[in-house]
This record gives structure tokens, C-alpha cells and sequence, in this order.
């Protein structure tokens, strides 16, 4: 199967290098997209260089911060004009293992659809998180599935393989989610859809270098968005069962 990374990247620089070597190591046949949002401490042009030496690594350069879902529909747009047949999507701050790349690919290929590198399934973990982080983590993520009526686990892990063609039918580029918030719209589509999501335990590592870009306003917008679809999807059920007496 053809395989795009995509790492959307915003003041990385201290980090971009050695994820683009580990990942190249864990997956030497995959391609690498990187998505920089002009990040201001030269991430872009540190990523150019690493893919003069490491090859098959694209940079796509764009003009401001936009956000993380906005960066990912740009990466999905360019994999699958390119006919791609598996987009993988990772953060850049080394708290995803590219060492589990291989089991993300390898579970894609046994039949599922999506394949969720998972906290809070048998076997993953999120070492040194204090606990109110973990807390509000954990139940925002009960507090989704709850609220869609899945039985994902950790639907906002931002470590995950999709098949391109499940991209292309739940029509990833309509979703409005600019934040986190991304990885929950997309699960929550191929959910709906029909698909079938796996999620593999991983050990979530909190970055060593840098700062974390989750604010108050991204976890916001992730439970409104929840809320909404939830509320908007339990009244069309209402209505189809209205129509159907």
C-alpha cells in the first residue's frame, strides 16, 4: 500500500529532525508530507533540509497558523490526488512512537478502515501526565462516546491510519473542526459511515522540547462540536422514526 505521513507542524524545530529520521527508520517505504503553518522559528526550512538527506519528503509550505484540522485536509487533499492508498497522521513533537507506525500499517491491511493509536484501550498509557490532564483527557473522551453513541475509546488521538477511500467517502473535506476537534469529526464520520475502527494500545510520551499548542479555546470548540452532533444526529433519528409510523 502507498503511504503518506502527514505532520502538521508549528514551532518544531527542535523536534522535526529527529521524527523525520525515526520515521524514515520505522517505515523506510512510506512518503512524508510535512505541513508547516509558517512557523516563525524556521521548522519549514529545518524540515527541507532533513528531506534533502533522508528523501521522499514533501514540505508544503503555508502562508499562516490556520489550525490542525485545516492542516490535515490540506496534507489528505495532496495524498490522494497523488493516489495514495493510505494517509497516516502524527504530531511532530515526538509524543506519537514512529516505531509503532508498522503496527498502525500492519492492522490497516487485516481489514480495518481506520486504524486509532490508542491511550485508553488494554496496554496504552500516558506516562508523567499529572492527573488532572489525564482526567480531563479520559472523561472528555467518555463524554464523546457517550454523547455520538460510539465505542471508541480515545477518539482524540491524533495518531491514526486511514484508507484513502474511506477518506473519500465520509468526504473529509467538508469537515469544519479546525482543532482537535479533527480527530473526533473524522472518527465520528467513518463511524456513521459504517466502517471498521481499530484502536492499538500506544504509550503516549508528553514532548520533551517545546510547548504544547492544546488552549482552553480548542477544548471549546471540541465539546461544542461534540455536543452539536449529538444533539443534530439524535433528532434526525427522531424524525426518521416520526416519518416511519
Amino acid at each position: 500500500m502507498r503511504t503518506l505521513v502527514v505532520v502538521p507542524t508549528y514551532v518544531e524545530a527542535e523536534n522535526i529532525t529527529e521524527l523525520l529520521q525515526r520515521v524514515r527508520a520505522a517505515a523506510p517505504d512510506a512518503d512524508i508530507l510535512v505541513v508547516d503553518d509558517n512557523s516563525p522559528d524556521r521548522t519549514a526550512a529545518i524540515a527541507e533540509q532533513a528531506a534533502a538527506d533522508l528523501g521522499r519528503i514533501d514540505v508544503l509550505r503555508r502562508p499562516a497558523k490556520s489550525g490542525l484540522g485545516s492542516a490535515y485536509r490540506a496534507g489528505f487533499s495532496i495524498g490522494l490526488d497523488k493516489g495514495y492508498d493510505v494517509l497516516v497522521q502524527m504530531d511532530a513533537d515526538l509524543s506519537h512512537d514512529p516505531e509503532v507506525l508498522p503496527t498502525l500499517l500492519a492492522k490497516l491491511d487485516a481489514s480495518a478502515d481506520v486504524v486509532i493509536g490508542s491511550r485508553y484501550v488494554p496496554g496504552g498509557s500516558i506516562p508523567h501526565w499529572p492527573w488532572f490532564r489525564r482526567a480531563l483527557s479520559r472523561y472528555g473522551n467518555r463524554y464523546a462516546a457517550l454523547a455520538l453513541g460510539t465505542s471508541v475509546r480515545d477518539a482524540t488521538s491524533g495518531y491514526r491510519a486511514y484508507r484513502a477511500d474511506v477518506l473519500k467517502a465520509i468526504d473529509y473535506a467538508t469537515t469544519r473542526a479546525m482543532g482537535y476537534g479533527f480527530q473526533i469529526e473524522t472518527q465520528y464520520r467513518v463511524w456513521r459511515w459504517g466502517g471498521r475502527i481499530v484502536e492499538t494500545p500506544i504509550e503516549f510520551t508528553d514532548r520533551m522540547r517545546g510547548y504544547s499548542k492544546m488552549t482552553w479555546g480548542i477544548f471549546a470548540e471540541e465539546l461544542m462540536l461534540v455536543t452539536w452532533w449529538g444533539i443534530r444526529d439524535r433528532f434526525r433519528r427522531f424524525r426518521a422514526r416520526r416519518r416511519s409510523v
